[in-house]
């Protein structure tokens, strides 16, 4: 029983490698590269203990992304590509219509040198620029952080200010409403110009558009985005997809 048990798997074993092979050379002459892909245990959602993510319908998040614990996203929010919300000692909160970019870190603060316990909190139709670090700090509704910025532990950033790229905003550092601060440490540069003023709902409402197409394209099969590209290159782009990417979204 044992040999035929091991004979059996083995003819298993080669007419599923048969199968496979004859896929993959199926998909070369269709031009296809869907054998190429790899699965992923990546969990863009994720328990620890009995926190759990709460990310509202209408929220977007990037399938690179993750969200742990006690972080609470609310509508219009946007997570992107390669992104991390932490919030196994305490709560992250990002608020409607907020955009997180690429490979930033959000974490909360469970001790430091004041001995606080501290979350961080988003406010709505903020704006955090490409790798920037957050750690137990509050922004405020439409504030701007620049890409590669780090805001500490404690750190308050008032409605309509801004943190220039780069820029380290040290511990329990508050930034007044309508100023600018860059530098490492921060330090007060101007006031908030007008334009610059406009440009925080702006923002918020390009990335929320943006995002709808990011979550469109993200629930299509490989199928239907290999038809899509043959499309695009016989008819150009279609004009629905061009006219959200129409304005100039790189900060």
């Amino acid at each position: 029983m044992a040999s035929m048990g091991r004979a059996l798997y083995s003819v298993g074993f080669w007419i599923r490698e048969t199968g496979q092979a004859l896929d993959r050379l199926g998909c070369r002459l269709q031009g296809k590269n869907h054998f190429r892909e790899q699965l992923s245990r990546h969990r863009t959602l994720m328990n620890v203990f009995d926190k759990a993510p709460i990310v509202d319908k209408d929220a977007f998040v990037a399938p690179s992304a993750s969200i742990i614990g006690n972080v609470h996203l609310r509508p219009g929010s946007s997570i992107w590509y390669g992104c991390v919300l932490r919030g196994d000692a305490n709560t992250i909160t990002v608020g409607a219509g907020t955009n997180i970019q690429d490979n930033s870190l959000v974490h909360v603060a469970k001790s430091n040198l004041n001995g606080k316990v501290l979350p961080t909190l988003i406010g709505d139709n903020v704006t955090i620029g490409n790798s920037a670090v957050l750690h137990g700090c509050t922004l405020e509704d439409e504030s701007y952080i620049g890409a590669s910025a780090t805001v500490l532990d404690g750190a308050h950033v008032e409605k309509h200010a801004i943190v220039e790229s780069g820029s380290l905003v040290r511990q329990n550092t508050r930034i007044p409403s309508g100023e600018v601060w860059g530098g490492n440490p921060a330090r007060f540069l101007r006031k908030v110009t007008e334009e610059e003023r406009a440009f925080f709902s702006t923002s918020a409402v390009d990335y929320s558009n943006l995002a709808q197409v990011h979550a469109a394209q993200n629930t299509k099969n490989l199928d239907e985005t290999d038809f899509k590209k043959l499309l695009y290159k016989k008819n150009a782009r279609d004009a629905e997809y061009d006219s959200l990417l129409n304005d100039d979204l790189t900060l």
